[in-house]
């Protein structure tokens, strides 16, 4: 099925809030961020995102339908947890454009979405001219974790084609509650990077 992608800046995201927070629940859902959403934790976190004049929605439609959305802002903007590792290896966070999330509807995937959600952010961090690196994190989940899916393939090589190296020394921990837990706890994040060419 042919699916319209549409680039949006931030202040002109409003109207697609909600759907992004419900994209983030389900797909988070699943292996390996394993995330048990919550709507009034995702209106929060998606507030500093449209906000911020230069965050860039990057939206897949079905239609009306919102079925896939990635994001991506100046570091600067990030909360301490994303910075920080940064900072504390001597990189100007100030020159760095930092990718959030790719979430879309598993009838969606396969398409090549994933590929355009990459090549419109990497192109708009471009467009602004004081970027030397693109980056995002992934969280980390054992090999034998019970949740993990028979059939499950990470994003590894899919990223590697893209030009990112794991980063295992930048690195930064997030708290969330997992689906199979009663309590929030906190989950080791590692960071990807791409010198911006």
């Amino acid at each position: 099925m042919a699916l319209e992608v549409k680039a949006v800046v931030g202040p002109d995201a409003p109207e697609y809030g909600e759907a992004l927070a419900r994209l983030r629940i389900t797909v988070f859902r699943e292996f390996p961020y394993l995330y048990e959403g919550a709507m009034e934790y995702e209106q929060q976190y998606l507030h500093r995102y449209l906000e911020c004049p230069e965050c860039l929605f990057v939206l897949a439609f079905d239609g009306a339908d919102v079925v896939g959305a990635s994001t991506g802002l100046p570091m600067e903007y990030e909360v301490e947890q994303f910075t920080k590792p940064f900072t504390a290896h001597g990189f100007d966070i100030g020159k760095v454009f930092y990718f959030g999330e790719s979430v879309l509807l598993p009838g969606y995937r396969g398409q090549g979405i994933g590929h355009r959600f990459f090549d419109e952010r990497e192109a708009y961090a471009r467009s602004l001219g004081r970027f030397d690196l693109t980056t995002f994190c992934a969280v980390e989940r054992p090999v034998d974790h019970p949740l993990r899916p028979a059939n499950y393939r990470p994003h590894d090589v899919f990223w590697g084609k893209r030009g990112y190296v794991k980063r295992p020394e930048i690195a930064t921990t997030f708290e969330w509650r997992d689906v199979d837990q009663a309590e929030d706890s906190a989950h080791p994040m590692v960071f990807w990077t791409r010198d911006l060419d």
